[in-house]
């Protein structure tokens, strides 16, 4: 969240492009504000790109990508950066589409925006 923007109850959350275009509509129809990698047109941006545009946006930045991610959070953190949140997720198949969404809808029933900002958060505990 930028300080103009009101606060928000729930998290919004955008999707890197590993994650698929799927799960942000999915999360709208119930309601939360989402936006997938693909939907704003940032396909092939950088690590580094990927998690300021959901930073500018206050929305928590979902991936696949622990390897990247992890590393990129702790030079923001040592900077003085701050951001909505970033969610990491293991890799789900388009099969385990369901398990991925169920997982997401936990974490937004259970943490406010506030509670995850400039968190690091691993989806897997909200199985």
């Amino acid at each position: 969240m930028t300080p103009e923007d009101p606060q928000r109850l729930f998290a919004a959350i955008y999707t890197d492009e590993d994650v698929g275009s799927h799960l942000a509509p999915a999360l709208r129809r119930r309601g939360y504000e989402a936006q997938s990698t693909v939907e704003a047109d940032n396909l092939e941006n950088s690590d580094e790109a990927q998690l300021t545009y959901p930073t500018a946006h206050g929305m928590a930045f979902l991936t696949y990508n622990a390897q990247d991610f992890i590393p990129l959070a702790r030079n923001w953190y040592l900077a003085g950066r701050e951001h909505a949140g970033i969610v990491l997720s293991e890799q789900f198949s388009q099969r385990q589409f369901g398990e991925l969404l169920r997982r997401v809808l936990r974490l937004l029933d259970h943490l406010t925006a506030d509670e995850l900002y400039n968190q690091v958060i691993f989806l897997q505990q909200f199985k």
